[in-house]
């Protein structure tokens, strides 16, 4: 018996069950671990050193910045104008209202790079108008909480980039750019089953746009969905790095809000300033304690055990995944994607990567998979912030949510199993493997 192991999850379960926060449950067992190893001094001494080495990394500086940029941006109206733009993409779909959420969580997303962000700021602004136009709150809810994990996948995405400090390098570039088409496809995949819905309620088209309107409302988007092609074009051309964009991007933004939307104003800046500051800290203090843990589990080999163990189910490389993907879904309804990136990709990336798993592909995988837990009970952050932003009970929202986490499982595992739809952007536009 593996008795670090035992230690180790025991403990942080049974935090977890009394109601002490993940960080501090993560950072207790991490030291409990090691005690098994080493006296309380040195114990001590170990954990803050890994806290520390930990986040001593040039890569991680681009956290503070998307997450500055993203806070920018949401207060200075660009969620809005995305919102608009997206009225003219999804407006003739039956049940307009809807596909109008599902893409300007897309985009939005992809610039701000946080799902909790795109669900409050697209569903604050979408709910009032479903609820005007007849839709019922529940299935609005449903599907701007479905909708809000696409910009987890859809660069630039701090998890992606979690992953890769993680995995000791795996290529930040790659990771964003295998992202597009399995955010893409999501999206595209959502939009069908809250069609499929509003079809069958009878819900609304919206009216045809004027020209002028369309128009106007795309070039209102241009210089938003600019920061895409700035962060991508820059990073997929060499010309900075992941760290190196997320610090344009905060400038970009910045400008944008600033000085061109007049949005925001400069007695506005410490507030953002601090609301970053504080969800930064957050972040990184989890990442820190989940650094230790993983060292804590490195020192009782119990990725090496587990591997072993998982090895020992099946040869079958379809039946590995399976366990592996099954595990995750669990995992995800209960913790946060990052302690779970955190402390699972050590012990099931050796797995993978003796199946012969590109990292890349696997990092996809397990970023959608977590992103489904985000919009599940009893944890789910975007579920609760919908159910919030949509004035909706989390009980009714379940039911409605139920075809979309049959598609998006479904989906996850045809990303799973056809490596090509993460890795073909990859080697197509930065000849990757």
């Amino acid at each position: 018996m593996n008795w670090a192991a035992v230690v180790l999850f025991s403990s942080f379960v049974m935090l977890m069950v009394i109601g002490v926060p993940i960080a501090f449950s993560i950072g207790i067992a991490a030291a409990l671990t090691f005690l098994l190893f080493m006296t309380f001094d040195q114990t001590i001494f170990i954990v803050a050193q890994q806290m520390a080495s930990g986040l001593d990394s040039f890569t991680l500086l681009a956290i503070p910045f998307f997450i500055l940029a993203g806070n920018i941006m949401n207060r200075g109206g660009i969620a809005l104008r995305l919102i608009e733009f997206a009225k003219v993409l999804g407006g003739r779909l039956p049940g307009a209202l809807a596909h109008c959420n599902v893409i300007a969580n897309m985009m939005f997303g992809s610039i701000s790079g946080s799902a909790v962000a795109s669900a409050a700021a697209v569903g604050g602004v979408m709910a009032p108008l479903q609820r005007k136009e007849g839709y019922d709150p529940a299935y609005s809810a449903a599907v701007n909480i479905a909708s809000s994990p696409t910009g987890l996948l859809i660069p630039p995405s701090t998890t992606l980039i979690v992953y890769s400090l993680i995995t000791g390098g795996t290529s930040i570039s790659a990771l964003f750019v295998a992202g597009y088409l399995p955010g893409a496809l999501l999206g595209l995949s959502l939009m069908l089953v809250a069609g499929v819905i509003a079809k069958r309620r009878g819900y609304p088209v919206s009216q045809r746009p004027s020209w002028a309107e369309v128009r106007h409302r795309t070039l209102d988007a241009i210089l938003p969905l600019g920061l895409v092609l700035v962060i991508m074009g820059g990073i997929i051309g060499g010309i900075f790095t992941a760290t190196e964009a997320s610090a344009a991007a905060v400038v970009y933004s910045l400008v944008l809000a600033l000085f061109w939307y007049r949005e925001i104003g400069l007695k506005d800046l410490p507030s953002i300033l601090l609301e970053s500051a504080v969800t930064t800290t957050i972040v990184l203090f989890m990442i820190g304690t989940s650094i230790a843990m993983s060292r804590a589990m490195a020192y009782g080999d119990i990725p090496f055990a587990l591997s072993d163990y998982l090895l020992m189910l099946s040869d079958n490389p379809l039946v590995i995944l399976l366990v592996i993907n099954l595990a995750l879904l669990v995992v995800g309804t209960f913790m946060d994607m990052t302690p779970a990136l955190l402390i699972f990709t050590p012990i099931f990336l050796p797995v993978v990567s003796d199946l012969g798993m590109d990292p890349v592909h696997f990092g996809i995988m397990m970023t959608f998979n977590l992103s489904i837990g985000i919009c599940t009970p009893p944890v789910g952050s975007a579920l609760f912030i919908g159910c919030s932003v949509g004035q909706i009970p989390i009980a009714r929202v379940i039911r409605p949510l139920l075809p979309f986490y049959a598609v998006m499982i479904g989906l996850l595992l045809l990303v799973t199993f056809v490596p090509e739809i993460s890795l073909i952007l990859p080697k197509w536009l930065l000849n990757y493997g």
